[in-house]
């Protein structure tokens, strides 16, 4: 018995190990090309590590084109639309968990259909409207949607509080007089701080790397995210065989969402664990 499940084990092993080879063949491939010389791109067989290894190409990227905007333009929509928009989820999760009030499952259902909606039935609409208002080519766009939350965010938060936060705790709250808001404020939200921590870190992921919103919005390239600035830089500012500088590119908007995912990843396990204990 122990040596079957040793063998199981191993086969695991070797199954999972393979796996992040293959996941990871491409990432490593990428920091290779980023410090190659654009003449040793396609050597055969491949150089993983460069000779000769060069960091102009990382130099040459970021003075040519203006990464420094798509770096502000990301960090203010990721920045506005988690802290409200986060806020604002957990706030509808709180009343959906802990609440009774009346059509109350037929409203979150409502709200679960809406996932069931393709981006592109309601991108036409959306464009002409916000077109109306004169927030083209701005980021008011990529914001304004996300400060009133996300249905998949509030479901996660919604089936966290129900398993983690007691009702005798907003009871004894309750009967110690704090209100509505000082109790969500005060007991819920410490309390989902894993859950929040997780959805922060998945949302900023999204946000970041978001391209065909902030391609159909904004057209100066002042104003435009990092990912539209990557993506345009072919036609714009470098050659469009210049592999290293785009690899160079790529790596300089990945550094933000590596760190932010290693720094969360203890919330990640946190808010699984809590949910699979107590849900």
């Amino acid at each position: 018995m122990a040596n079957q499940r040793r063998l199981i084990n191993t086969v695991i092993f070797v199954l999972l190990l393979a796996g992040s080879v293959i996941m990871l063949g491409p990432l490593a491939w990428t920091v290779s090309t980023s410090l190659k010389t654009q003449q040793h791109v396609f050597d055969v067989p491949p150089q993983w590590i460069p000779e000769p290894l060069t960091w102009l190409n990382y130099k040459d990227v970021w003075s040519k084109a203006p990464l420094l905007y798509g770096f502000m333009n990301s960090a203010i929509v990721v920045v506005c639309v988690l802290t409200v928009g986060l806020f604002v989820a957990a706030m509808a999760a709180y009343a959906f968990s802990k609440f009774d009030f009346p059509f109350k499952e037929w409203i979150f259902m409502a709200l679960l259909g809406t996932m069931m909606i393709p981006y592109s039935v309601v991108m036409i609409p959306q464009y002409i409207g916000f077109s109306e208002l004169g927030w083209v080519d701005t980021l008011a766009p990529l914001i304004v949607p996300g400060l009133f939350g996300n249905i998949v965010t509030i479901f996660f938060f919604r089936q966290f509080m129900q398993g983690s936060i007691p009702n005798d705790l907003i009871d004894a709250a309750k009967i110690d007089g704090c209100g509505y808001f000082r109790t969500f404020t005060t007991v819920a939200l410490p309390i989902a701080k894993p859950a929040i921590a997780a959805q922060a870190a998945l949302g900023f992921m999204g946000i970041w790397n978001d391209f065909m919103g902030p391609l159909i919005y904004l057209h100066t390239p002042e104003r435009q995210t990092i990912q539209v600035l990557i993506a345009s830089m072919q036609s714009n500012y470098i050659s469009t065989s210049n592999y290293p500088s785009l690899m160079a590119a790529s790596m300089i908007a990945l550094v933000p969402v590596v760190i932010v995912f290693f720094m969360a990843q203890r919330y990640f396990i946190e808010s699984m664990a809590i949910s699979g204990i107590k849900g």
